[in-house]
């Protein structure tokens, strides 16, 4: 049981110039004994309310250095303070302020909401288990316009789909990966290095970028370059879910519409998910 949504907004200042994080707590517990659901016995129950309000006094005196780390504080609080706790998980997801720049000179105290994706974390522990934490991205939406393709599927009397050598590829990503024993990890510096590959790996060289036989084989592509270069990611997750994309004909109107008019496919949509670990 435990206390959900718990949304918050910790501004922290340095002269005048200021910092935010706003999140969304997610914090869940299993006791040592099951008696409240088969005997109707709270004497262990610690409240929803106080979970809570431990959420927002944990934020008030440690801040929230990185999400990883404030899930971890939050893990540690119940598991040393709480002897009848057995189990604990965290979740917490961060609202993607930015601060604004006004002719490139940073802004001390505004700031935007910018939907590049939404950065998360889990961190869960067993009493005498190890600390094992999660971090993520979701909601990120991607799109390149040629460079794509999918060709040579198995057909059979069904198969209606013609082969595409130049399609667009468009996709909502979900990505999800744990990291190996926690040490003084730059959490923050991580989650950045691996958005880059992931940015890296969809799109390709800059100038040229790289053809994608397949929306599985991008999938692929992210998860290696991830774990080529990062190396306190153990096991990456990937899920891609697509959003197609119809050349409109207009013949009938008297044009020729080269691929430069499109409508998007709105239901159903594809989905390809890969999970990848290392040796």
């Amino acid at each position: 049981y435990g206390k959900n949504t718990i949304k918050f907004l910790r501004l922290h200042k340095e002269g005048k110039k200021h910092f935010v994080k706003e999140v969304e707590v997610c914090a869940h517990l299993r006791l040592t004994s099951p008696q409240e659901y088969l005997d109707g016995n709270n004497s262990l129950v610690i409240p929803t309310d106080t979970i809570k309000n431990i959420v927002l006094v944990l934020a008030k005196k440690n801040g929230i250095p990185s999400l990883e780390q404030f899930a971890i504080d939050i893990c540690n609080h119940f598991m040393t303070t709480f002897c009848q706790v057995a189990y604990v998980k965290t979740y917490v997801q961060e609202v993607p302020w930015q601060r604004l720049h006004e002719d490139g000179v940073p802004h001390v105290h505004s700031f935007i909401c910018v939907p590049d994706g939404i950065r998360f974390c889990e961190a869960e522990q067993c009493r005498n288990g190890p600390l094992i934490v999660f971090a993520g991205i979701k909601d990120l939406k991607l799109m390149k316009t040629t460079q794509s393709g999918f060709e040579g599927f198995y057909k059979n009397e069904h198969t209606t789909l013609p082969e595409r050598h130049d399609r667009i590829l468009c996709g909502e990503l979900f990505c999800k990966w744990s990291y190996g024993e926690c040490k003084d990890f730059d959490f923050d510096c991580i989650w950045k290095k691996i958005r880059e590959c992931i940015l890296e790996a969809f799109s390709g060289p800059p100038d040229c970028g790289e053809y994608s036989p397949s929306y599985q084989k991008t999938v692929n592509c992210i998860q290696m370059l991830v774990l080529s270069r990062v190396s306190q990611v153990q096991v990456i997750e990937v899920v891609l879910n697509n959003t197609f994309y119809n050349v409109v004909d207009m013949k009938n109107l008297g044009l020729t519409n080269d691929k430069e008019v499109l409508v998007p496919v709105e239901a159903p949509y594809g989905s390809c998910a890969c999970t990848l670990g290392r040796k």
